[in-house]
């Protein structure tokens, strides 16, 4: 990464600097008299699992409380005093951890497969017309590779295993 006054330029493109066009920065010479200086690159992290670099994501779910340590319910609308207003509900106000997330998105993965041939099993109901032993196989399959995601995702003890566990993904 190269930088002009700290701000990121491109060395391979045109550039106008100070009213002089130049068709390419590649010369280290030109670019050292135009004060042109190399940075090393920020260093990467999955937006997926980090905040930033060292910083992980949430893992396991969190009932939130206020500044005092008192629970926090989730709002709804209701009245105050005869006036519509916000109040607490019954339920827990929870953020959702990564495990959560993950194990939302292998079920929404399984399912959208699944879709593909539930009119199979509808159609096996309420006709009696047997399902394909290929199309039997690969929904247990997709069954199969759902509930090992869900149970491994569970068992993750910090981001890293996530990671290597999101990774394993066998989808059929």
């Amino acid at each position: 990464m190269f930088l002009l006054n700290g701000n990121p330029i491109s060395i391979d493109n045109e550039q106008v600097i100070d009213g002089v066009r130049y068709p390419h920065l590649r010369d280290p010479a030109l670019r050292e008299s135009l004060g042109i200086t190399e940075a090393p690159e920020p260093e990467a992290y999955d937006q997926r699992f980090y905040w930033g670099v060292g910083n992980p994501k949430l893992l396991n779910d969190r009932e939130e409380v206020d500044q005092d340590g008192n629970p926090m319910w989730v709002k709804v609308l209701g009245e105050v005093d005869g006036k519509p207003a916000m109040v607490d509900s019954e339920k827990r106000l929870v953020t959702k951890g990564l495990k959560s997330q993950w194990i939302a998105q292998v079920k929404d993965t399984a399912g959208k497969m699944l879709s593909q041939t539930d009119w199979m099993v509808v159609r096996k109901a309420e006709r009696g017309v047997d399902i394909p032993a290929d199309v039997t196989a690969k929904r247990s399959a997709i069954v199969a590779e759902c509930d090992r995601l869900e149970a491994a995702i569970a068992g993750c003890a910090d981001v890293e295993a996530l990671i290597v566990v999101v990774g394993s993904q066998n989808w059929e």
